[in-house]
């Protein structure tokens, strides 16, 4: 408490901070142009801080030689205007852009002893138990369906309505096995609330983040998810909208079928293993031909997972060497899980991964030269699950802190006595350092044992900002607020009343995800008003 006292001592001697986000592409001159225009814009409402991101900054080998001029010309303009540049690095929660390097260092998900059937020299995934659902030329077979939705069109339809509307069937199934859901979906001008799948297993957990993706306006189009049942021994399928929405759709061809490896993960801590009913191993190379699934995230680029690879499906099978048909096996993989829109995070157990993330920081220091680095743990949805994260019995909140501790110390070795910070979510117990977060494998608890008293958080815990503030004053953190976030400007009100009740708060930056920056001089007046 004394150090975050002394801390807001400093802090009350002079202005706060004012920090900017801006991701861009510096490969493109328009960006870097854009990027300089917001630069010269902030200076005249005095902002002192750029936090830049760019996908580019995991794979800086690769850029074009347009690259370093834009970042030339970014650099001339922010010193020439006083604002310090700030890097992004370590995508540890979204880690698409470091995985570019290696698709398979994603953290993977079970799949436990599936059984396959050989014929024909091949053996094939077979459904145990086997899984069906209703058809949709009316109500008929689901657990339940909504009111609002009705037969139309060969399908189930639901017009525009105030209340959820949703399908529901109930299924057993086998723990720790990989499940395929499709449907075929239609719009007229869809509006309100997302259609999802949504998949609930033991006690109610969430085993299904995939967004469908669905347009307002769209013919008939299948859309495909995968999930994995976890320990969960039966589930609760749900196709809807929940909390109404505005214009039609209409749910048609609704199916399930455990599948064979998608998204197939090969490294060390994801191993794939063959047996016989008996119990006997097989070996890989000898009794059947490697398995590989080249569609993992490349596809449409290195880095880019899809939740379904059509109609390329050989992954799903495995190709036999002398076994007779009949002969049963089980085998047992990883695959990774895409979140929302194609979220992947990367399995921080595999040392491959930790020399990725300190390799991102060499260049990246490298090529900025800045003494500020913004650590980039954020919204960590897969962890814990596989054998390099399993090894030596560490919780997710323990493999959090020791990655955190990891990080901190390669920015420390790289730019001694430079400033680091890292978002709050992660180390926050009032925010996702909970229990039972999306796909993590137990706890996050305890992750901000990592944290080192000199490391800032940037805290975005708009919802609980008073006890996340009062959490990290007292463990010493200065803190910037990361506020606005495209919402309504009275959100900017309450963070700065927050703030005020708590020592060390440095500063405050203008955050946006939808690249509006037309309340920028809105904030700022806001700012000067409150004496920031």
């Amino acid at each position: 408490m004394m150090l975050a006292l002394l801390l807001g001592c400093a802090d009350a001697a002079g202005k706060k901070e004012r920090w900017i986000y801006i991701p861009a592409n510096f490969q493109v001159d328009a960006e870097a142009d854009r990027v300089i225009a917001l630069l010269e814009r902030s200076d005249k409402v005095g902002f002192t801080h750029a936090l830049l991101h760019d996908s580019k900054f995991s794979r800086l080998g690769t850029v074009t030689a347009a690259y370093r001029p834009n970042t030339d010309k970014v650099s001339a303009t922010a010193k020439r205007l006083g604002i310090e540049l700030v890097p992004a690095v370590f995508p540890v929660g979204y880690s698409n852009d470091l995985l570019f390097h290696d698709p398979n260092l994603a953290e993977g998900l079970p799949v436990k002893n599936a059984l396959f059937e050989v014929k024909d020299g091949v053996a094939k995934i077979i459904a145990d138990p086997p899984v069906t659902l209703p058809g949709t030329t009316s109500r008929a077979g689901w657990d339940f369906v909504d009111d609002a939705i009705v037969p139309d069109d060969g399908g189930l339809f639901s017009k525009e309505q105030k209340e959820n509307a949703r399908l529901c069937r109930k299924l057993k199934v086998s723990p720790f096995r990989q499940y395929h859901l499709s449907v075929r979906i239609r719009t007229a001008a869809l509006a309100g609330g997302q259609p999802e799948i949504k998949v609930l297993g033991t006690g109610g957990k969430s085993l299904q983040w995939t967004s469908l993706g669905v347009k307002p306006d769209q013919p008939w189009t299948v859309h495909d998810v995968t999930f994995n049942s976890l320990d969960s021994a039966e589930i609760n399928i749900y196709f809807g909208v929940w909390g109404g929405h505005g214009g039609a759709i209409w749910w048609k061809d609704t199916a399930i079928e455990e599948c064979g490896p998608v998204n197939l993960l090969r490294r060390k801590g994801t191993p794939l293993t063959v047996k016989t009913e008996a119990g006997r191993q097989l070996a890989e190379g000898t009794d059947f031909e490697r398995v590989t699934n080249p569609h993992t995230g490349t596809d449409p680029w290195p880095g880019a997972y899809k939740p379904w690879h059509e109609p390329w499906h050989e992954p799903q099978f495995l190709r036999m060497k002398s076994f007779a048909d009949g002969e049963k096996l089980r085998v047992s993989y990883f695959h990774t899980h895409l979140i929302h829109d194609g979220q992947v995070c990367g399995c921080v157990g595999e040392p491959a991964f930790k020399e990725l993330l300190a390799n991102q920081a060499d260049e990246v220091v490298s090529w900025w030269g800045a003494r500020t680095h913004f650590m980039s743990h954020d919204e960590w949805r897969v962890l814990g699950w596989d054998d390099a994260c399993r090894a030596e019995g560490r919780t997710p909140g323990q493999l959090a802190e020791e990655n955190l501790r990891f990080c901190t110390g390669v920015l420390r070795q790289k730019v001694p006595g430079g400033r680091i910070l890292v978002w709050n979510d992660m180390f926050d117990p009032f925010h996702n350092a909970v229990k039972d977060y999306y796909l993590v494998s137990g706890s996050l608890e305890k992750s901000w044992e990592g944290l080192s008293p000199d490391v800032e958080v940037m805290n975005w815990n708009f919802g609980k900002r008073d006890e996340s503030l009062s959490f990290f004053a007292e463990r010493g953190h200065r803190q910037v607020i990361a506020g606005y976030y495209d919402s309504d400007l009275a959100d900017v009100d309450a963070w700065l009343a927050s703030a005020a009740k708590v020592e060390g708060v440095r500063g405050f930056m203008y955050t946006t995800w939808r690249q509006d920056y037309s309340r920028l001089e809105d904030v700022a007046a806001k700012l000067d008003r409150a004496g920031w």
